[in-house]
């Protein structure tokens, strides 16, 4: 087997499903510490304005960028098929054509946030007094949005033949960067939120500097040539048609949250810094849990690719039980310590109380999502993309929206606007079941009919 690469193929599920899960979930984590980096610096040697700054930005930069990370799991899913089926020359082109599409849409993504950066956050209502701070500071991380994207796919890449440590290896050398400049840029330079935005998009050149080597470094059909980027209509088809249901459904995820942005906005500073905080928790659960449904995409896409179903459902059990305990575990944690923990960011106490029931709120509850997202990732890596992400668009995000302009405007209180989530979640759940039944079932029906056929 090629370097870092797992064989998902053959033997045991649940210790690869760890090998490949837990780097997957550091990364991503260490991926979010840029932004908890910037606001617990901000927060501690800035003030409560500069943070709440920061903090109006979250769920905007999430709302752009969640399509084309949509593209990176399509991407993913492509190759992993490939892998699964011995198709060579597919992941040659698979390869070529992801970093293609990572630098135009980056490209295209920094224009339009560069120049829209006011009008975005007067959408959400960001207050008047820490307007320019979240213009500036949106403006520069929007403008190193390209490197960011070169890093996702090329670590999507990577992880579709079970490489989890490089990218994890690349994100702990950037995080590093990233927490030395952010103290030298805010403490030693005075800076503000430029300088943590500026941290961030210089530590994001070198995660992105060491995935292109690595690609160009590797050995068989995944080395990158730059004379060979071009891009496989064929192979981008595919790619958006795996894709792009996953990052509209991820778009309209951060749209349904922009909307409670919103209500948040609307309660005050206080809250809106409190929801900076209780965000970097919020995210380590979900990433944890989302590192075992991209196991899912991942393992399933392969054991697709080489069309055994059966092992494809025992990837699902067994990914589903793992990180039932250990994300179960890890949120339950968060919501008991939650007090202590935001302490971490801020010591305003009414900020402090405002994060710390968030943080109750959503991460208790945080195990019904488990089944959502990987069941959802299981039926992504056999193709069937658009099905889950309308299910959530519907049952999670056009729900939350309804809920907000109806209940949370009867009852207009932080409590009542934080169990949207457990609410929402416990709406679809149902039906991701059910669907997963459907596509499973309809997908081993096919399979079997091209044995016959064979």
């Amino acid at each position: 087997m090629a370097l870092g690469s797992i064989n998902m193929l053959e033997g045991s599920i649940w210790d690869k499903i760890l090998k490949f899960a837990i780097p997957l979930a550091c990364t991503s984590i260490m991926q979010q510490l840029f932004n908890a980096t910037d606001v617990a610096v901000v927060g501690q040697f800035v003030g409560k304005d500069a943070l709440a700054a920061v903090g109006a930005n979250a769920i905007v930069i999430n709302l752009m960028l969640n399509l084309v990370i949509g593209l990176s799991i399509g991407a993913n899913v492509v190759c992993a098929m490939r892998i699964g089926s011995k198709d060579y020359l597919r992941i040659k082109k698979t390869v070529h054509t992801s970093i293609v599409l990572a630098v135009g849409s980056g490209i295209i993504l920094a224009v339009f946030g560069v120049i829209f950066a006011p009008d975005i956050l007067k959408m959400v209502d960001t207050p008047e007094h820490i307007m320019d701070s979240a213009v500036l500071y949106l403006r520069i991380l929007m403008g190193g949005v390209p490197i960011m994207l070169v890093y996702n796919f090329g670590a999507s890449l990577l992880r579709s033949k079970g490489d989890t440590k490089r990218p994890l290896y690349a994100m702990l050398c950037a995080g590093t960067i990233n927490v030395l400049l952010n103290l030298f840029f805010v403490t030693q330079l005075g800076m503000a939120v430029e300088g943590v935005a500026i941290a961030t998009v210089m530590a994001s050149c070198a995660s992105a500097s060491l995935m292109v080597y690595w690609l160009h470094n590797e050995k068989g059909p995944m080395q990158l040539r730059f004379d060979k980027l071009w891009v496989d209509k064929s192979v981008l088809i595919h790619i958006c048609k795996v894709g792009l249901p996953t990052g509209f459904q991820g778009m309209v995820f951060s749209f349904s949250n922009v909307v409670i942005q919103v209500a948040l906005n609307n309660l005050g500073a206080e809250v809106v810094a409190a929801t900076a905080v209780a965000l970097n928790f919020e995210f380590a659960g979900f990433f944890i849990l989302q590192a075992f449904s991209q196991a899912a995409t991942t393992f399933v896409g392969q054991n697709y690719g080489a069309k055994n179903i059966a092992r494809c459902r025992r990837v699902i059990k067994v990914t589903l039980g793992i990180s039932t305990l250990v994300t179960g575990s890890i949120s339950i944690a968060f919501a008991i310590f939650a007090y202590p923990l935001a302490e971490i960011f801020t010591v305003d106490p009414e900020v402090l109380e405002y994060a710390a029931i968030r943080i109750r709120y959503i991460l208790t509850f945080e195990v019904i999502n488990i089944f959502i997202e990987t069941l959802s990732g299981a039926m992504r890596g056999v193709g069937y993309s658009l099905v889950p992400a309308i299910a959530c668009m519907l049952g999670v995000c056009v729900f939350r929206v309804f809920y907000v302009y109806t209940i949370f405007a009867e009852y207009p209180t932080f409590e009542v606007l934080m169990a949207v989530y457990p609410i929402s979640w416990s709406v679809t759940v149902f039906v991701i079941v059910g669907l997963y039944i459907y596509v499973f079932n309809r997908v081993e029906k096919k399979i079997l009919w091209k044995k016959r056929m064979a």
